[in-house]
């Protein structure tokens, strides 16, 4: 056997090898989804808790607070994109969050990125948090094709116009008389008449002021 063809056949072994190591890290990165509980968070095999990064979904009904609108639906279409299925997460800077559940990015084996699909679909807005933001500008596009087509929790949108101050450093929007919206330093603030317009510029609610 030539020199030549020695070499050949170790290349090609080599790249066979490489890729098998490929295909079993990925294996490695995939995990099964156990739970759906909302339409944000999810329970993998192991037990972990994993809320997703970059948006926020209708809350279901627990304990003794009511589902919010949507909140249902929104569970039901997260559960039929991931629920028993194999995903891949991506996390971003920040690992977890105060209540210890995983921050990620999801994906399925197809690719499908879960987050920007429950948001493409209108069923969680986008909500953007430092240091996380990674994808803020993919899930804003997909957060204003649902806007435009009316779709979800933008369908039947009706709002009086009003004063919110927006602070360009959070990305969150207040009502004018909201003690955060006040204490926001005036360099970073904005202001919009109607929440779509802040949803629009890519700011989300104050938990504080604002009914989400």
């Amino acid at each position: 056997m030539s020199l030549l063809m020695k070499k050949l056949i170790f290349l090609i072994y080599l790249i066979l090898f490489s890729l098998l190591i490929v295909s079993q890290s990925f294996a490695e990165n995939l995990f099964k989804v156990r739970w759906v509980n909302d339409g944000d968070t999810i329970v993998l095999s192991d037990g972990r808790r994993v809320r997703y990064i970059g948006i926020n979904a209708p809350e279901v009904a627990h304990e003794d607070k009511k589902a919010e609108p949507l909140g249902d639906k929104a569970r039901n279409f997260n559960k039929k994109l991931v629920f028993q299925k194999k995903v891949r997460l991506k996390f971003g800077r920040e690992r977890y969050d105060q209540y210890g559940r995983l921050l990620a990015y999801v994906f399925l084996r197809s690719g499908v990125f879960a987050n920007a699909r429950i948001i493409g679909e209108g069923y969680a807005f986008f909500l953007p948090r430092s240091p996380n933001v990674g994808y803020n500008a993919l899930l804003l596009r997909y957060q204003r094709k649902a806007m435009s087509a009316k779709k979800g929790i933008w369908k039947n949108w009706k709002e009086k116009e009003r004063n919110y101050i927006g602070n360009r450093r959070s990305k969150r929007f207040h009502t004018k008389t909201c003690p955060f919206g006040k204490s926001t330093d005036k360099r970073n603030r904005i202001f919009f008449s109607k929440k779509w317009d802040a949803f629009w510029a890519g700011y989300a609610p104050c938990k504080k002021c604002i009914p989400q």
